[in-house]
């Protein structure tokens, strides 16, 4: 795992990549009446592919505290391979925000790369009792 501090001091903030953290391709049973996939359906990805790395950097449990921004920029097939970029762009004392880009490859035969969803979500480190807990992010 790489060092998710900044190397230099006098940043404020510290430097995160943006990093693939999950892999889905949606089925049929995950698509509405008309054919797309289900908003839902997304949105519970967006949010498992989110906590990857709120949980990474608190090293323990998170949980979603609030959806602060979700777009549907394109539908989404069934057959899309659906690729999840996180970053994470604050950290506080007990939370974290991450951005997430969800990028779908459709068409094999003729290969097509779109951004299909973004959104930024807040999680809370939390202790075994599911009480808010401070963490030393490194």
């Amino acid at each position: 795992m790489s060092d998710l501090t900044s190397p230099n001091p006098a940043l404020a903030a510290p430097v995160h990549p943006r990093e693939l953290v999950l892999r889905m391709m949606p089925m049929p049973a995950d698509a509405n009446a008309n054919g797309d996939i289900f908003g839902g359906w997304i949105m519970a990805q967006v949010d498992i592919a989110g906590s990857v790395l709120p949980s990474r950097v608190s090293r323990g449990r998170v949980t979603t505290v609030a959806v602060n921004e979700f777009i549907f920029k394109q539908p989404v097939s069934v057959g899309d391979l659906l690729s999840f970029y996180a970053q994470v762009t604050r950290i506080g004392r007990t939370s974290i925000t991450v951005h997430v880009d969800v990028v779908a490859e459709r068409d094999p035969t003729n290969p097509q790369v779109v951004k299909v969803t973004e959104a930024n979500l807040t999680y809370v480190a939390i202790d075994s009792a599911g009480k808010p807990r401070t963490f030393e992010h490194r």
